[in-house]
């Protein structure tokens, strides 16, 4: 009885072999299929990562443009409402004539001040001296007094923003 129960145990063992073979097997080439498609996956997953990573950069820059856009065109806005001051400020100063009192002489640091406080913002009074430029200025008639080509006379001041021009000036040229 022991010796057919060893026997029993033994042809178990023996067809139990091929069976673990086929299963280590099929275990080894589906551990193998499971590895290839992982990897594939995985270069998929990198290449999506990478192709998000690359659309969020371009988002970004996108917003940075458009922030720097807008901040532009604001303080554009601004800088062109306190040309009227400016303006007012210069009038005042000129319907003084020379006289010389403290409310006068507010006037004049008041003008300074902000005309100090633009240039800190890149504001800058549009050039006169070197004769008439159409990008710059804008003319409303003709002195007599004044060279062809030639400013003779400011009406408005002009001025540009970063080199971009805010306000032409409202010149008089020779003819």
């Amino acid at each position: 009885m022991a010796t057919e129960h060893n026997q029993d145990v033994q042809d178990l063992e023996q067809a139990a072999e091929p069976e673990a073979k086929t299963q280590a097997e099929v275990s080894v080439e589906d551990l193998q299929a499971t590895i290839t498609n992982l990897e594939e996956s995985l270069k998929l997953e990198k290449a999506r990562t990478a192709n998000a990573v690359y659309e969020a950069q371009k988002s970004v820059e996108r917003i940075q443009r458009e922030a720097e856009k807008h901040k532009e065109t604001v303080l554009e806005k601004f800088a062109k409402e306190l040309l009227d001051s400016v303006d007012n400020l210069e009038r005042a100063i000129a319907a003084a004539g020379e006289e010389e009192s403290a409310v006068v002489e507010g006037v004049k640091l008041t003008l300074k001040s902000l005309l100090t406080t633009l240039e800190k913002f890149g504001v800058a009074e549009a050039d006169t001296a070197n004769g008439f430029n159409a990008d710059l200025h804008q003319a409303v008639g003709i002195d007599p007094n004044a060279k062809a080509g030639q400013i003779g006379t400011v009406l408005q001041k002009g001025y540009t923003l970063n080199s971009r021009l805010l306000r032409p000036a409202m010149v008089m040229v020779g003819g």
